[in-house]
């Protein structure tokens, strides 16, 4: 069968809010919070002039370091984040599944080793003969449902 929808997200991407700093007049390095490729993803403002990418550097993707110490202020430094920082979408360990052949078939244990209840409010389903270990309880809430294939 084809696949139909949306192709889930495999990452995801998001804008940063603006970060302030206070000068002091004599620091010339910052710490941003989120990384950067290059100087072109930020705005940088300082007493609110916009500052040329040559009064600034970003050697390592998140140290800020001016050419010169910014004046003393409160809150007077702004960086704007412009590029989308990217970040990837990991599911826990619990819910990846185990797959061969490609992804043909789908594999799952064949005893239960925690207890486990499933909820009133959900469905469940094991593939496969499977047993509950010794002292441990699954229990299935009014309501709920479990089904074995």
């Amino acid at each position: 069968m084809a696949y139909q929808g949306n192709k889930p997200a495999v990452n995801y991407q998001a804008v940063k809010a603006v970060q302030r700093f206070n000068g002091d007049g004599s620091d010339t390095t910052f710490t941003l919070t989120t990384a950067v490729s290059s100087v072109q993803d930020v705005l940088v403002s300082v007493d609110g002039v916009v500052q040329d990418t040559a009064a600034y550097t970003i050697p390592d993707g998140t140290t800020l370091t001016f050419t010169a110490a910014p004046s003393s202020g409160t809150g007077n430094i702004f960086v704007n984040y412009l590029a989308p920082q990217v970040g990837s979408v990991v599911p826990p360990a619990g819910n990846k599944g185990t797959f061969k052949a490609g992804g043909l078939f789908r594999t799952n244990a064949q005893s239960l080793t925690a207890d486990t209840t499933i909820l009133a409010t959900e469905n469940a389903n094991a593939t496969g003969p499977f047993t509950v270990a010794s002292g441990v309880t699954l229990t299935v809430e009014s309501g709920g449902t479990l089904v074995t294939l």
